[in-house]
């Protein structure tokens, strides 16, 4: 087996940053009026009140209050019962529900579904996403998203990296160890069908950035598929040279069990199903199966458990009549 370093190819070379290249938000701000940007920052919600408050709070206060950064911040919430919506709402921040928006289209249909609707709700030209349960939140997983977007025009899309700790066996926090869908899914999956995309750290990340043109250019997978298609259709259409990647240093979050994992990964890998038969790297005989059987163990018992996860794809927002129209696209607009 040989090995390459990453590091060999000009893409990582060029593309990937680090935060402190971004912090000084002045320069920023400069980029911005310059550019005539606007940027929103939504965040997909679902019961994450031990988290919001903290995290809306210092995003608020440094990038809207002190610096002028975000134009809005939102909430995208899919249904929360704990009072991460009033928490919101008491803040002074938008909240959207998932399943009210475009109704026509269907009901809710997980983050991706999530996320593709947050592109009808926000406003800005550049769309800034972060997950909601980081527990160790700092503006960089702001503005060093959306650096690279305002420094570089190339540029359509950024991605986060960091260092995931993960809880051990005694609870103590490893340094490392998180980001287990991405290895052990992802990444072997990226390097058989779409390898220079392996080069991106972590493929999967809540926390990335892109210009709308492009995003709207684009269709979304719902559920948890969403990140995988994103970065393939980006690189399928743009090339590499659109893409970047910014080390956020590290994320602390709650992190998922075993059996939660598995669900994610079912979603990566039908969306990556699909994806590949379009692509026409693959042809299947028939229909995948699309209920999931996962193993339970309470006293002493082994039980089977099966559920439905169906992963889809909403199109391009620029091909939805609701959005032409409340963003004003003639007929004539072509899509990217």
């Amino acid at each position: 087996m040989v090995k390459k370093r990453v590091e060999k190819f000009d893409w990582y070379a060029n593309h990937t940053f680090k935060h402190q290249q971004f912090k000084d938000i002045n320069k920023l701000l400069h980029l911005k009026e310059e550019g005539g940007h606007a940027i929103s920052l939504c965040l997909p919600t679902m019961n994450e009140a031990s988290t919001i408050e903290n995290i809306l709070k210092i995003i608020k206060k440094k990038l809207q209050i002190e610096y002028p950064l975000l134009d809005e911040i939102c909430l995208m919430d899919g249904g929360s019962t704990d009072g991460t919506v009033e928490i919101a709402r008491e803040m002074g921040i938008d909240v959207f529900f998932q399943d009210q928006i475009m109704r026509k289209l269907g009901k809710a249909q997980g983050k991706g579904d999530a996320l593709w609707k947050s592109l009808f709700c926000t406003r800005g030209d550049i769309v800034v996403w972060i997950d909601a349960d980081i527990r160790n939140i700092h503006p960089r997983f702001v503005y060093g998203l959306v650096g690279p977007l305002l420094h570089y025009p190339h540029i359509h899309i950024v991605k986060g990296f960091y260092q995931r700790p993960i809880a051990s066996e005694t609870r103590r926090l490893r340094k490392t160890g998180g980001g287990r869908v991405t290895e052990l899914v992802a990444r072997p999956l990226l390097s058989f069908f779409y390898p220079y995309l392996t080069a991106l750290i972590q493929p999967l990340s809540g926390e990335y950035a892109g210009r709308r043109k492009i995003l709207e250019a684009i269709p979304f997978f719902t559920g948890y598929g969403v990140e995988i298609g994103m970065i393939i259709e980006i690189y399928k259409r743009f090339g590499m040279e659109a893409i970047a990647q910014v080390d956020l240093v590290e994320r602390v979050h709650y992190n998922q069990t075993l059996s939660a994992l598995g669900r994610m990964s079912f979603g990566v890998i039908q969306a990556m199903l699909i994806q590949l038969q379009e692509d026409e790297k693959i042809e299947l005989k028939e229909p995948f199966n699309h209920e999931f059987t996962q193993v339970d163990y309470k006293n002493g018992s082994y039980f089977l458990e099966k559920m439905k996860i169906d992963i889809n794809k909403r199109p391009p927002m620029l091909t939805v009549k609701e959005y032409r129209k409340k963003f004003k696209l003639n007929d004539g607009d072509e899509t990217l």
